[in-house]
This record gives structure tokens, C-alpha cells and sequence, in this order.
């Protein structure tokens, strides 16, 4: 019976490792570029101590980890299905050790021939299987529970690896005298963070009320570490959530009920439950898995996270190849599949074929936050308006609320720093990422260029950019933005996305006169062998006055609209 009960828990729990694996690599591997990229973790003494001079800091340490792994989607899966089997797992045992103590409860007391008393196991030992059956089966719904949080995208790996951090640690220090436990708790809680109240917890349900003390003492310790240490931090972090959530002072109603459900599984293991009720136990796990699971993945949302991982790939025709399936009506939408349509000089031909949010279609002006910018960035850099790149780049990674570093972002600095030729800035950001795992050769090829004109030129893409990019310094209106792209092609008329860009602003902004004005350029440089279809379609628009509307004629009139409105 028991051989039985351990090949069906053993089987269950490579199911959900599968489960998980397949769900992150085939369902949402842009979720994990997209994680990764807010965060830089560093192989360095310096690094390790600055993580773990805070509450939580050892788990926000580990966490970054794994984290790094996203880079590579299927090394990213396969960590988040080891930590979904390493929570279930570590949830059954403490289960487990919950029914043993529930079941060991209800023996009966016999006097034997020599006056002591002993305990009659044999009640216990029949309904053992039975109970940590239940225990199994109660255990997969952390896990489940915690997929569906993670359609946040602000949720952090180091919310499930300070879990496993205190799940663990209740079951290795299930049988401390309390003089220890008073030293563990703060232990725990510098090293996992508020996580440590469902350690405390687990704690009174496996060890008796007698154990309530070490809830006071818990609140006690965080008390003194916010006055003393970490008054920097908002109360409200210190107690509940420290480097769980990206955004501080912020945090979703599950990520405190999931703790709440494990400690509740633990405390119904305790008690002997009917075999019926091993159906609907099962029946809610899979109803948990098919119908709630789904639902925290905003499809909007992740569909911009997917653009921003093919943005970052260049994997331009599948941007394009999306955005006649999925339209998101927002600014990053449009500058993604602008820019995609401008890397396959497309968007002459094709721009309004396509949702268009307005005059910042083609690049919005800074927004502080940590995405908004990135299709904007990514533009700025190709058009040569490597400075304006640059500036975007470093907003965006000090954006990162929690205060980490962007390896993407470090990495895109460094180019702009070479192609300006700022060497001795981009000398230390190229230290930085040779501590790292996966950007560490790109920065010791990038090394290569510290100092020698003669690489940056030769290299294809740098050495592009310092041809085309301005010369000189200065600050520009973003409200004359196409101003910009008319003079990055007058200063070098081989720039073909600039002229694109240049023509398709002011079609955004309905300056029809300068558009047919210049609309020669596109014939004498634009290296088109027929006037493009869009093109065509916006003049016919102009010269009917509105008449023959066709798709520019569309925009326009939903831009009026929107006016109006």
C-alpha cells in the first residue's frame, strides 16, 4: 500500500514538473526574456553582499539566479518546474508530518503488565495511506495557485524561492528546543523575508498553540529591523514583502492567500477525511489548472511582451505576421510594427495597413517607466539618433522600481557609448557585464572596440551608426520630431528608415502639404521601382480631399473622431 501511495505521488509530482516546463517554453517563453531583462546578476563578492544587507536578501540573491536563466526560455522552464515540484514536494512532507501528528492523536491508551501506558497505533496505522493521500493531493495547490499569480509580471522568482527556503526549513527544524528557535526567526527572516511568518505559522499547526509565541516574536524582530536598519523601506514592505513584487508598496491579494492556502493544507492533513472526498479533490486541482490558471494572462499584455522579445531578437517578420492576427490598440503596438515594417522598408507600403495610435505612432515621447520607451529606443538607435537612444535606455533601466540593473539595457549603453566614441564609460558599464553568465562574451568582443576607431568603423553595425549618426550635440523638441528624421537624411542620404520615418510623421500629423512637398525625395532616393502602394493611397486621400478615403483616408477620420471626442 505504501509502495503504491509513493508511485502515485512520485508520478503526480513529474506530471506538474512537466506541466509547468511545457507551459513556460511553449505558452509564455517571451514572459521569461522579458523577467530577465530587469534584472543583472553579478558574479562578484560586491554584488552578494549589497543582496544580503537586507531583509530577504539571501532569497532576492537566489532569485536573481535563477532569473538569469530566463535568457535562455527552456533553461528558464525547466528552473520554474524544479521550483514547482520542490514546493509541492516540500508541502506534502509538511503535510505529511501534519497527518502523522493529526493520526497519532486519536490512538488509544493500554496499561500494560508492568503498569505503563503505551499507544495503540493499529487505528492510525490503517488510515496512514489514506490521509497522506489527501496530504498529496492538498499539496498541488500552491504551485497551481502560484502559475496563475505569475501572470503579474511584476512577481519575482525570489516569492517562490523564499518559500521553498521556509517550507524547507520547517521540515529540518521540525523538533528545535525554543531557546534555538529564538535565534532561527530572525535568521530565517534576514535570510528568506516576511515569508518567514508562514514558517511561524506551520510551526503552531505542527507543533501545538504552545508554539504562538514565535508569532509575537516574529513581529517583534521585523519592529526592530525597520527601526534600526531599514527605515528606508515603506512599513508595509518589512512586514509582507520585500523583493517579492518589483513595485514596492505594492502587492496582489494572492501572494499573501497562497501562503495562507499552503498553511491550510497543512492543517487539514491533520484531520482524517473520507475517501469521497478524493474526486472533487482531484476534480478542483483540475479545474484550478484548466479554467483558473489561463485567466491571469492578460492576452493584450503579453502579446506587447511577445512584440518586445521579437523586437529584441529582430525577428521582424514575425512582428509583422502577429499584427495582422492580434491588435492591441496602444502606442507600443504601433511603434513595434512600425518598426518592424521599417527593417523590411515596408512602411511606405504598408503602414496603415495597420492600427496607427496617432502622431506617436512611430515614436512616443519619455514616459517613466520601464517599458513603455523600448520600441522607441530601439527606432532612435537604428535611425542613428544614437544619443536620444541612449538617454531612453538609461531612463528606462533606472525605471526599475526595485532598484536592479537591465542586462539588456546595459548592453544597448554600451553600444551607444562606442559609436560616440565615450570609451572610458563604456569601459566600466563593459566590466559590469563581464561578471554576468550570458552577456559576459558579447562584452569581451565589445572590449575589443575600448579605444580603436578602426574596430568601431569596421564593424557593421557600429560602424553604420557612427556614419550617419549627428556630429554634433544638442537638444530637440519631440514635437518636431520629424524635423529630426528630415535632418538625420539630409545628413546622409543612404539613411533610407530615416527618410520612411520623416514622410510617415507627417502623414501622422496631416501636415499634407509637406508631405506632398517632399514626397520627390521618395522618388529620387527612396530606391523604389513604383511609387509605393501607400503613398499612392495618401495622395489620392490629399488630392480628393477626403473624397476617395481609402486607409489613409480611415486614420484620418478616426483621428478627427478621437478629436472630437
Amino acid at each position: 500500500m505504501k509502495s503504491v501511495a509513493r508511485y502515485w505521488s512520485a508520478g503526480l509530482s513529474v506530471l506538474l514538473g512537466i506541466g509547468v516546463f511545457l507551459f513556460w517554453l511553449l505558452g509564455y517563453p517571451y514572459a521569461l526574456t522579458y523577467q530577465e531583462q530587469y534584472q543583472l546578476f553579478l558574479f562578484s563578492s560586491d554584488y552578494f553582499v549589497e543582496r544580503i544587507s537586507i531583509a530577504g536578501g539571501l532569497s532576492d540573491y537566489l532569485g536573481d539566479f535563477v532569473a538569469q536563466f530566463y535568457y535562455v526560455p527552456w533553461m528558464g522552464a525547466l528552473a520554474l518546474a524544479l521550483l514547482a515540484v520542490a514546493i509541492q514536494q516540500l508541502t506534502m512532507l509538511n503535510g505529511q508530518r501534519g497527518a502523522v501528528k493529526g493520526l497519532r492523536s486519536t490512538g488509544t491508551s493500554t496499561i500494560t503488565s508492568t503498569g505503563t501506558s503505551t499507544l495503540n497505533t493499529q487505528h492510525s496505522t490503517l488510515h496512514a495511506p489514506r490521509s497522506t493521500l489527501h496530504a498529496q493531493l492538498f499539496s498541488f495547490v500552491g504551485p497551481l495557485l502560484l502559475l496563475h499569480l505569475m501572470g503579474d509580471e511584476s512577481v519575482l522568482p525570489t516569492y517562490q524561492v523564499a518559500m521553498v527556503m521556509v517550507l524547507l526549513a520547517s521540515l529540518v527544524f521540525s523538533r528545535v528546543k525554543w531557546y534555538w528557535e529564538v535565534l532561527l526567526v530572525p535568521c530565517l527572516y534576514w535570510a528568506a523575508g516576511p515569508m518567514c511568518w508562514l514558517y511561524v505559522v506551520l510551526h503552531v499547526i505542527l507543533r501545538g498553540w504552545k508554539w504562538a509565541w514565535t508569532l509575537v516574536w516574529l513581529l517583534a524582530v521585523e519592529c526592530v529591523a525597520y527601526v534600526t536598519v531599514m527605515q528606508q523601506w515603506p512599513p508595509e514592505s518589512v512586514l509582507f514583502c520585500i523583493n517579492y513584487y518589483r513595485t514596492p508598496m505594492q502587492m496582489p491579494l494572492l501572494m499573501a492567500i497562497i501562503p495562507l492556502a499552503i498553511a491550510l493544507v497543512v492543517l487539514l492533513s491533520r484531520f482524517r477525511l473520507s475517501n469521497k472526498m478524493v474526486l472533487p479533490l482531484g476534480v478542483g486541482c483540475l479545474v484550478l489548472a484548466v479554467v483558473y490558471i489561463p485567466s491571469g494572462y492578460d492576452a493584450d499584455k503579453y502579446e506587447l511582451i511577445r512584440q518586445d522579445q521579437l523586437i529584441r531578437q529582430e525577428r521582424w517578420d514575425d512582428i509583422i505576421e502577429r499584427a495582422q492576427k492580434h491588435v492591441v490598440k496602444t502606442t507600443f503596438w504601433s511603434n513595434s510594427v512600425n518598426l518592424a515594417l521599417s527593417q523590411k522598408r515596408l512602411l511606405a507600403e504598408r503602414m496603415f495597413d495597420f492600427y496607427q495610435s496617432g502622431e506617436d505612432a512611430l515614436a512616443m515621447p519619455p514616459h517613466r517607466d520601464l517599458t513603455s520607451n523600448l520600441p522607441t529606443a530601439e527606432a532612435y538607435y537604428r535611425l542613428g539618433l544614437v544619443n536620444a537612444a541612449q538617454r531612453y535606455m538609461f531612463d528606462i533601466q533606472e525605471s526599475i522600481l526595485n532598484g536592479k540593473k537591465s542586462g539588456r539595457c546595459t548592453k544597448r549603453i554600451v553600444q551607444c557609448m562606442l559609436v560616440n566614441g565615450h570609451y572610458k564609460p563604456a569601459a566600466k558599464q563593459i566590466a559590469i557585464l563581464k561578471r554576468s553568465l550570458f552577456y559576459s562574451s558579447w562584452a569581451e568582443e565589445a572590449e575589443k572596440c575600448l579605444f580603436k576607431d578602426s574596430m568601431v568603423e569596421g564593424n557593421a553595425e557600429l560602424g553604420r551608426l557612427r556614419k550617419i549618426r549627428f556630429k554634433d550635440d544638442f537638444l530637440f523638441s519631440y514635437g518636431e520630431i520629424e524635423k529630426i528624421f528630415g535632418l538625420l537624411f539630409i545628413n546622409n542620404p543612404e539613411n533610407k528608415m530615416a527618410l520612411d520615418y520623416f514622410l510617415a510623421e507627417h502623414l501622422l500629423k496631416g501636415n499634407v502639404q509637406q508631405f506632398m512637398q517632399y514626397l520627390q525625395w521618395a522618388q529620387q532616393y527612396g530606391g523604389y521601382y513604383a511609387m509605393p502602394a501607400g503613398y499612392q493611397d495618401a495622395v489620392r486621400c490629399i488630392q480628393s480631399q477626403g473624397r476617395e478615403s481609402g486607409k489613409y483616408g480611415e486614420y484620418v477620420q478616426r483621428q478627427i473622431e478621437k478629436v472630437k471626442k
